[in-house]
């Protein structure tokens, strides 16, 4: 175990503020430094998060109220966190990382073994070693996890920590012994034969080392200075240790030979690596796979891939690319010469290479399934994202290689600066020639000639109307699934002034609207007079998360599982601000322990700042609002006196939303009520108890809401009906598919024009305008301008939402001959064909995160279709192309002799008849 500082503190204790300073002075000269072999040290994102929230709190008590999402406010980490001292954290405790399975055999420090699925800033964070060591000193407590800096990348200036080494199977034959090691990729392979010989107490004259990927000797493991990542040795495969015979230098099994003995005895190396041992081996097709045809004698084409593990969406996508006739025809002649090697955003060229070998190798005829671990280890290698077993989306994957291949194939090797002109008014036709022209000069590859269009876009200011329009390339398109253009949302409508019990509202908006469609469509349900307005907020955690006040946002920031409150107030009026009406009741947390936590929904009310406010003034405005949940038969309770009651106004005595403090406490129809346990939080972040003392005047502050909590005891909430202030619906709440729904198939041509279709831009992608000189959130319509020859789209079937990822099973009703793209092509000057015939496609069965991905392929050259599924490949029927699991199409330009030859006599029926109407 990795030594560190064990002492503990002997002067005194530092205060949170200082530990603060302390570490991160400490973190920013060490990672400044860093280099290859420092180590870094695991700890628990729980304990860190309990720290950094324990050495913040003095900062955090002097910000205001306003939080924003995503940031480490006070109101998220306890229910009153203003009043609330974070106690110091006990002992690090990093045992929620730790595996319970047995420890592998592991380098020194590391031979503790965590859970293989961790993430880091989900359960982990890494700290350099002196971080690492002053916290130890601090705090103690452990178990150590040390990991070791590695250099990344081919430019060897870039550093990962090697969290999870290699894990790797030693078999030794002919003894049958096992063992597991852990070992850095970046060891050697002479560091992998002492190791193996020190386990197995052996000699290394007596080993060969094999890479035993899938029990098949892949390669003879000899250049004791090439590190195992050069080797492509992957995570939990086999490694076959070989004990030889002292005298004659062959295998004690009688089944191999060693190194040494290769050339004299007259074996080559390939006959040696297609031995094959009879050790139980993992399965390596994949579960799903159906029996099928593995391989095709005579006929290209038809090579499958063999699954890794859990890299079906990766055999899938290139699958696709390989049957691409433009590519298969490219990477089969000599590219070499169009190789850019110095092209920084590309890959030196190596991804290009790897590509075209692969694609050479499932071409060839007679193959028997190809393992695509070279290609998969410089996939691993220029897009870390990819490495690994676990499940990826395999469009994702298709970006990447799309873009990679580009810039590997790049013609052009010294791009120019070229700064674009504004269209000024200019004939469309003209800038986007332009635009293309520009393109083309700094971007010229078989990807661009086979993939890329261009579409026109428009923005338009939504404050001056200024419009801006520019042509741009893309590589595919990416089609949302839209039965509709609208949506519906349901939220609850609380009035401020008592007149009125809460009430749900359900509501149709468009579905790329803003806030303000929102707004009015709510003010239009519930009646809205003229005086009033609606203040729409978003409720977490029983508190006010935040106002939708901005009426230009886009409606799609609101996602179907928040809960959204509208309140109808007063018309604001300057110098007016808000209270919010907190409440809070008692709940165990321990035995002997309870604690105030919120609950129910806040309620609010206008205010004037230019009043002066007494305490008796609040506890009349909070009951009003608490007027219409009052139980008839309790309103006045025998134990209350006028000393300790409070005048609350009949709700037919009051104007909506902003309370009128001067004549409450003269209102002829009152009821006398006890007063309420409720404690204002001034500006310096204490409570007043408002219960006492009604003439006591309260400081309001212009720029900052008034916060009162409002303490239900048990006795109080019965007489009151809370009921109608908890289980706030979300906005909209996923059911069962309508039967509708389900009979009427999707069209593409729908989820096509919901793409073009006008909408405003998300807040994260604010334009700026020109001509209001600020950041706008305009309103963006796309339009086709220029299609490629191989038409990629992408059916968006995966949606996030903050606590949920949801995956459309939606049927959508593709064309596979003649999809027509005339109408949706804004440039009418060319002449060319818009119909586009399906030659491939990509399926994904099963739900997020995992599922399984296949792939339906034409041979063009035989008129059939395929099921590719990994290493099997089966004959299908065109009609069972057709499914809810397909997620990327791939389709060709029909040329203009066959379209002319098909609009004359084939007598076919554009499917866009039906799939469209």
């Amino acid at each position: 175990m990795t030594e560190v500082a064990t002492s503990t503190a002997t002067t005194k204790e530092l205060s949170p503020e200082e530990e603060r300073v302390l570490i991160r002075d400490i973190a920013i000269t060490a990672e400044a430094n860093t280099k290859e072999g420092d180590s870094f040290f695991l700890i628990t994102q729980k304990w860190w998060q309990h720290w950094i929230d324990y050495v913040n709190q003095e900062q955090q008590l002097n910000t205001n109220n306003n939080t924003n999402e995503g940031s480490s406010s006070l109101a998220g980490n306890s229910d009153s966190p203003r009043l609330t001292t974070l106690k110091r954290p006990s002992g690090i405790d990093n045992s929620d990382l730790i595996s319970d399975g047995p420890s592998e055999d592991s380098s020194p420090g590391s031979g503790i073994e965590i859970h293989d699925t961790l993430l880091e800033g989900r359960d982990y964070v890494l700290l350099p070693q002196q971080v690492w060591n002053q916290l130890y000193s601090w705090y103690g407590g452990g178990p150590t996890l040390s990991r070791k800096v590695i250099d990344s990348g081919l430019s060897q200036t870039e550093f990962a920590v090697e969290v999870y080494p290699l894990r790797l199977q030693l078999l030794v034959t002919p003894k049958g012994d096992r063992s597991t090691i852990r070992i850095s990729k970046k060891e050697t392979i002479g560091e992998l034969h002492r190791r193996a010989c020190e386990i197995f107490y052996l000699n290394l004259e007596q080993v060969c080392i094999w890479d035993y990927y899938g029990h098949r000797k892949h390669a003879l493991m000899n250049d004791m200075d090439k590190t195992l990542d050069d080797a492509n040795i992957q995570m939990d495969q086999d490694i076959l240790v070989e004990v030889l015979n002292n005298v004659n230098g062959t295998a004690l099994s009688g089944g191999g030979l060693s190194a040494n003995k290769i050339a004299s005895r007259g074996y080559s190396a390939e006959h040696m690596q297609s031995q094959t041992l009879s050790y139980p081996g993992r399965e390596l097709d994949n579960t799903y796979a159906n029996s099928g045809v593995i391989t095709r004698g005579a006929s290209g084409g038809l090579t499958g891939l063999l699954n890794l593990g859990n890299t079906c969406f990766m055999n899938s996508a290139i699958q696709c690319l390989v049957h691409t006739p433009e590519f298969a025809r490219y990477f089969r002649e000599d590219y070499h010469q169009e190789i850019n090697w110095q092209n920084p955003l590309g890959m030196v060229g190596e991804l290009a290479l790897a590509f075209g070998e692969l694609l050479r190798k499932l071409w060839a005829p007679g193959r028997t399934p190809v393992a695509p671990r070279p290609f998969k280890a410089k996939l691993a290698r220029f897009a870390p994202q990819f490495s690994g077993y676990n499940q990826h989306d395999s469009q994702e994957l298709l970006a990447f290689l799309l873009d990679g291949l580009h810039e590997d194939l790049n013609r052009v090797k010294h791009k120019p600066y070229i700064n674009s002109r504004d269209a000024d008014g200019r004939p469309d036709e003209e800038v986007a020639d332009e635009y293309w022209a520009n393109h083309i000069a700094r971007n010229d590859s078989i990807i661009v000639d086979v993939c890329q269009g261009q579409y026109k876009s428009t923005l338009v200011c939504p404050v001056c109307n200024k419009v801006s329009v520019t042509f741009d390339p893309f590589m595919y398109l990416s089609l949302p699934l839209q039965f509709t253009i609208t949506r519906t949302m349901t939220i609850t409508v609380f009035t401020c002034d008592g007149s009125a019990l809460p009430s749900t509202c359900t509501v149709t908006v468009p579905k790329q609207g803003r806030y303000r469609d929102l707004i009015q469509a709510l003010s239009n349900a519930c009646s809205l007079k003229q005086t009033e307005e609606i203040k729409l907020v978003e409720i977490r955690n029983h508190l006010i998360h935040r106002f939708l006040d901005d009426s230009y946002i886009s409606l799609s920031t609101i996602k179907d599982d928040d809960h959204l409150a509208a309140y109808k107030i007063q018309k604001s009026v300057k110098g007016n601000v808000f209270l919010q009406l907190i409440h809070r009741r008692q709940e165990q947390e321990t035995s002997d322990a309870q604690r105030w936590k919120p609950f129910g929904t806040p309620l609010i009310s206008s205010l004037s700042c230019d009043d002066v406010i007494a305490s008796g003034d609040i506890q009349t405005i909070v009951q009003t609002m608490l007027t219409p949940l009052l139980k008839e038969s309790l309103e006045y309770t025998d134990n209350s006196d006028p000393s300790t009651s409070v005048a609350a106004t009949d709700p037919s005595d009051r104007n909506s939303g902003e309370v009128d403090t001067n004549r409450a406490s003269t209102s002829v129809n009152k009821k006398v009520l006890p007063k309420l346990p409720l404690q204002l939080v001034d500006e310096s972040m204490t409570c007043i108890d408002l219960s006492v003392g009604d003439e006591k005047a309260v400081n309001l502050s212009a720029s900052l809401p008034i916060v009162v909590y409002l303490d239900w005891s048990s006795k109080l909430l019965e007489k009151y009906n809370m009921h109608y202030l908890e289980n706030l619906p979300e906005v909209f709440k996923y059911g069962p598919i309508t039967k509708k729904a389900r009979t009427e198939p999707l069209s593409l041509y729908t989820c096509l024009e919901a793409f073009l279709r006008e909408e405003p831009l998300v807040p994260e992608d604010m334009w700026y305008c020109p001509q209001c000189k600020e950041q706008r959130q305009a309103s963006k319509k796309l339009d086709l301008w220029r299609l490629p020859e191989v038409l990629v789209i992408h059916l968006k079937r995966f949606s996030y939402s903050r606590s949920m990822k949801h995956k459309l099973e939606t049927f959508v009703n593709f064309p596979i001959h003649d999809f027509d793209l005339t109408n949706y092509v804004a440039d009418k000057r060319s002449s060319r064909s818009q119909l586009y015939d399906l030659y491939a496609l990509i399926n994904h069965y099963g739900g997020m995160g995992s599922g399984h991905y296949t792939a339906h392929i034409k041979l063009l050259d035989e008129n059939r279709w395929y099921n590719f599924d990994d290493s099997h490949i089966s004959p299908i029927n065109e009609e069972d192309v057709k499914s809810a699991a397909a997620y990327v199409l791939f389709y060709r330009r029909v040329k203009s002799d066959a379209s002319a030859s098909n609009a004359a006599g084939s007598g076919r029926v554009r499917e866009k008849t039906s799939s469209k109407h």
